[in-house]
Order: C-alpha cells, then structure tokens, then sequence
C-alpha cells in the first residue's frame, strides 16, 4: 500500500529539473546582488539564455555589464551557455543554438 501512495506522489522528472534550475538561479542571483562578479555573469547567462528564469536578454546585458565593471573580458561570454566559461570550447556553440 505505501508504494501505491509513493507512486501517486510522484512528480515528472521535467519539474523536478525545472524547480532544481529555477533554484538554482535564485541562489545564484542573491550571490550575483552581494557582488561576486562570476555571479553576476552567471546571472547574465541564465537570463539571455531564459535558464531557469524567463528569458530576458536586456536583464542579462544589465548584468554582464554589471560585471564588465570590474573584469571589462566577460563580455565573451555573456551570449553562452550558463555556466560557461573562457575555458570552454567554443566547438559546443553549435548545441546552444540548436537548443533555443
């Protein structure tokens, strides 16, 4: 009887990720708001991209050139993937068209 009730608990994988991801995106932004610069292109990221918020790139270039202001190179890598960094490849960019 109690896997009957687990079963029926159960939540879809997709909204499992989603609300991961959209967590992750607020722990990401209150780190972004303190001033950590990797944050704030992070942030930068997930908005342009619409990575666990709604996607906004005017939102995201207010961010990146938030961050610009201490580190002028992260204009590289505002239009990339979230989590994306110089030390990527740039051989995945591809992928992240595809994917939008």
């Amino acid at each position: 009887m109690e896997a009957a009730a687990a079963s029926s608990q159960r939540r879809p994988l997709a909204v499992v990720v989603a609300d991961c991801v959209n967590r992750w995106f607020q722990d990401t932004l209150k780190e972004a708001k303190s001033g950590d610069t990797s944050m704030q292109v992070l942030v930068g990221q997930m908005y342009y991209s619409g990575y666990g918020v709604v996607r906004d790139p005017q939102k995201g270039r207010a961010w990146i050139s938030r961050a610009a202001r201490k580190r002028s190179s992260v204009w590289q890598l505002g239009d990339k993937r979230p989590g994306y960094n110089a030390s990527d490849s740039d051989s995945d960019d591809d992928t992240m068209e595809d994917a939008k």
